[in-house]
């Protein structure tokens, strides 16, 4: 019910923006001209396309259903966005028209024609920079490289390489070379072992089965390593149920067997090389937020792990660092986690790096420390809703560790 309310409040606050924008952009037409016939009929349709493309989405196929749903999604904020700077404009407009009004009708018209130049410049940029990020940077993959240096690094493990991912989120993928190349540039890279921080899906497991043989070359010497986020329990999907769900959670955990993944759910494994030994801690997701699940047991996945001088925590979500790791497990001497993507958009230039996410996450994107602790949260390899990326490319994370 509450679904269909929302539903009927967009519906109208989206028809009423296009009215109002209907009104500012139709002066550039001269009444009952065919330019304006053909305008007209434009600027109605199209929603009404997006809304009967809407509706035939799901019998479209996934690729299909992904491709009309990112348009429709890109299409309706570019209107909104645009409606609400517009009407902004226009009143600051009509406050200066009341304090100095115009002298002649065409001095109002000028401006008013001014205003609507001005709003096909605002729909046209996140238009064709939202579209722009959903064909060509959605999956144009970033690797970075970074070495970490801790005093109780074991001495057989210096030079020790890994690479992190995080938030596959198979269910957004467009096409299947996309993960593949991703698998290949993580290979090129010859790491010692490979974690996973959580989200390979969006909602169901099965989201995951076209990607199986890909996923299954993703290997390392020492092991491929991995933790759940909170797409990964199926809670965001409705099911018919409670046994679908068990049996959607039961598919995950088979699923990681099956990629040979080592999934730590509040667990850990003891890396050996010559006799010197490292762990690796992985939790189920912890998140500090109340929408997100508190599965994650960092005292009992550490057990056992007493007399092992340097350790690795894996955790899908970066709050889980202020909130717990920092306060009550100091001797977690890195943390991996995801889970935030840099909200997808952003901008990262030398020197300077700011996205919304930080907004939500006080650590966000790249390394952090505290103390003789570090973080490091990867951007996401994937995509969730809008299956783009602007300013904030997709990450593979390679670490190498050395003595301080």
């Amino acid at each position: 019910m509450n679904r269909i309310v929302g539903l009927i409040v967009f519906i109208i606050l989206f028809m009423g923006i296009e009215f109002y924008l209907y009104r500012v952009f139709r002066v550039h037409f001269s009444p009952k001209s065919t330019g304006m016939k053909v305008f007209t009929i434009i600027w109605f349709l199209l929603p009404l396309l997006c809304i009967i493309f809407s509706l035939l989405a799901p019998s479209m196929g996934k690729t299909g259903k992904l491709l009309v749903t990112n348009l429709v999604m890109i299409f309706f904020f570019s209107i909104l966005l645009t409606g609400i700077l517009v009407f902004i404009g226009d009143l600051v407009r009509l406050i200066g028209s009341v304090i100095s009004k115009p002298k002649t009708e065409q001095v109002s018209l000028g401006r008013r024609k001014i205003l609507a130049n001005v709003g096909l410049v605002i729909m046209a940029v996140p238009f064709g920079t939202m579209l722009f990020g959903l064909f060509k940077t959605a999956y144009d993959f970033k690797i970075h490289r970074i070495v970490l240096k801790f005093p109780n690094l074991p001495k057989a493990f210096a030079g020790f390489k890994f690479v992190q991912l995080s938030d596959i989120h198979t269910g957004s993928f467009l096409k299947h070379d996309e993960l593949a190349e991703a698998i290949s540039l993580t290979l090129n890279e010859n790491p010692d072992a490979v974690f996973f921080t959580g989200d390979i899906v969006n909602n169901k497991t099965e989201e995951a089965y076209p990607f199986i043989e890909a996923l299954k070359k993703l290997q390392a010497p020492m092991g491929v390593y991995s933790t759940l986020g909170n797409h990964d329990y199926g809670d965001y999907e409705k099911w018919p149920s409670v046994e679908a769900k068990v049996e959607n959670m039961e598919a995950m955990y088979q699923l990681h067997k099956d990629l040979g993944w080592k999934l730590l759910n509040n667990d850990n494994v003891i890396l050996e090389r010559n006799g010197d030994k490292i762990a690796i801690v992985g939790v189920e997701n912890w998140g500090a937020s109340f929408r997100f699940p508190k599965k994650g047991d960092v005292s009992k996945a550490r057990a056992g792990t007493e007399d092992i001088a340097f350790k690795i925590l894996l955790s899908h979500d970066p709050s889980h660092w202020d909130a717990q790791v920092v306060k009550e497990h100091n001797d977690m001497d890195l943390m991996l986690a995801g889970h935030t993507h840099g909200f997808q958009f952003g901008i990262e230039i030398p020197g300077f790096k700011w996205s919304p996410s930080k907004w939500l996450y006080k650590q966000w994107a790249g390394l952090y420390q505290n103390g003789k602790q570090y973080l490091y949260v990867n951007r996401g390899l994937g995509c969730l809703g809008y299956s783009g990326r602007i300013g904030i490319r997709p990450e593979i994370t390679l670490i190498e560790l050395q003595p301080a």
